[in-house]
Order: structure tokens, then sequence, then C-alpha cells
């Protein structure tokens, strides 16, 4: 039996909103999704879908492409870049004023490793 890889980057974003508000271990406990736009279109560049916080403060924010979500961390960009290559996600820096870091979720699966950059980033505020 195949099972289906969820490749869709709405859904994907859905998964992890569901992950980082849902849970309550760790640093994951005050961490909140806010500012969401329950009408986002996944588009070429990236729709912004919500933002990330922790302890009342943006770390990050989700945009939605057509097959995979994307992190932006504003907060801790060089431990987000760190822990996601060494959890086999795609990133890059983004060379903005002040500078970004992008995650790259391009499947269901990497869910939860998309979850365990956002804690890394948490524990280092």
């Amino acid at each position: 039996m195949v099972e289906a890889r969820i490749t869709d980057g709405r859904r994907i974003a859905e998964l992890l909103a569901s992950e980082l508000d849902g849970r309550e271990d760790g640093t994951l406990e005050s961490t909140r999704v806010t500012n969401a736009d329950r009408d986002v279109e996944p588009t070429a560049d990236g729709s912004r879908a919500y933002d990330v916080e922790f302890s009342d403060e943006r770390i990050a924010r989700v945009f939605v492409h057509d097959d995979r979500a994307r992190l932006e961390f504003e907060a801790g960009q060089d431990v987000a870049a760190g822990t996601a290559d060494d959890l086999e996600l795609r990133v890059r820096p983004k060379a903005t004023e002040p500078p970004r870091t992008l995650v790259f979720v391009e499947s269901g699966a990497a869910v939860k490793r998309a979850t365990d950059v956002v804690q890394a980033v948490n524990r280092l505020l």
C-alpha cells in the first residue's frame, strides 16, 4: 500500500499550525499562532498565512506556496539555520534588513522537524 505524501502548501501550513498551537510540551507551551489569514491562497512567491509568537514576541512568519510552506525567522536566525540544516530541512538566508532565515517545509512529514526548529529558537530566547 502506498501512503499519500502531503505536498500541498496550505495543508502543510495547517499541520504546522496545529503542532505549534496545539502542543503544550517544552517551549511550545508559550508558542502561539497569531494573525492567521484563514482565506490565504498559495502563490509562487508565498502568501503570508500566519505569525508564530513565543512569549508574545513574533519570532517567525509562515508563508504558503503551492507545494510547500516556509518559515521566515526574524529571531534566532543562526540557530534556525543550524538546526534546520541538522534536521535535513532546506534552509537559506534572506538578504533583507534586518536579515531573515528561511526554512522550507516541503511535506507533511517535515512538520515535526520544523517544529523542532521553532523549539530550538525558543530555547535561545
